[in-house]
């Protein structure tokens, strides 16, 4: 009996050596290959897709020069073929973050996202971000009001012309059209939940980025 107990607990120590080591894996994304550091990651990214970008036409630019002076880049969305969902039982209602397309905006910068007219919301997207320690999206704005929900971490915000750092936890504001782009400063994968009120995910990227390598 005791040698079974020792060796069960050379097995156990085995199994958390090998899952706590540092690792890297590759996956195949459509072209392309992706290869990620696992130990960074809460959810799977497998469901990495490459976002839509389209060039700005005059109506985009005269909009943005309304409520800022930099220059729109891109506008970028989520590849459309989804079907909407029908709700008929209680799995139509729930949506596994790791089965939602995941988009690379940035450098250390992932998101799933949760499309509403895809999932049988009438005016709701949700993002919920993988940022790692250093990542960062680009600047961006949103035609609508989003909110930014975090439950652990520490983030840099660049906001309008404000630059600042707040801890977890937090809600923060971002009115619509407003330029604004965040890093996370912690030690951690800081997992940030985006909100937006309306049915498809878009943002348009601008030609400034606010924080400087030391940050």
């Amino acid at each position: 009996m005791r040698t079974i107990q020792l060796t069960f607990a050379a097995l156990f120590a085995t199994l958390l050596f090998s899952c706590s080591k540092e690792k890297s894996d590759t996956h195949s994304h459509g072209e392309g290959t992706h290869t990620h550091d696992q130990t960074k990651e809460t959810f799977s990214i497998d469901k990495l897709v490459e976002e839509v970008k389209t060039v700005p036409d005059s109506i985009i630019e005269y909009l943005h020069a309304q409520h800022h002076s930099h220059k729109v880049l891109e506008r970028r969305t989520v590849p459309a073929g989804y079907e909407t969902k029908n709700l008929k039982y209680w799995k139509d209602y729930a949506a596994k973050v790791e089965d939602l397309p995941a988009i690379n905006p940035g450098p250390g910068e992932y998101v799933h996202v949760m499309e509403g007219y895809k999932h049988g919301y009438q005016n709701l997207v949700i993002g919920i971000t993988e940022t790692f320690p250093g990542g960062a999206p680009p600047m961006h704005t949103h035609k609508g009001e989003e909110s930014h929900v975090l439950l652990e971490g520490t983030i840099l915000y660049a906001l309008g012309d404000t630059l600042f750092t707040i801890e977890a936890p937090y809600i923060v504001n971002i009115p619509p059209m407003v330029p604004h782009a965040f890093k996370n400063i912690g030690e951690k994968t800081a997992n940030l939940v985006v909100i937006f009120p309306t049915n498809v995910w878009e943002y348009d990227v601008l030609d400034y980025f606010p924080f400087k390598e030391d940050e």
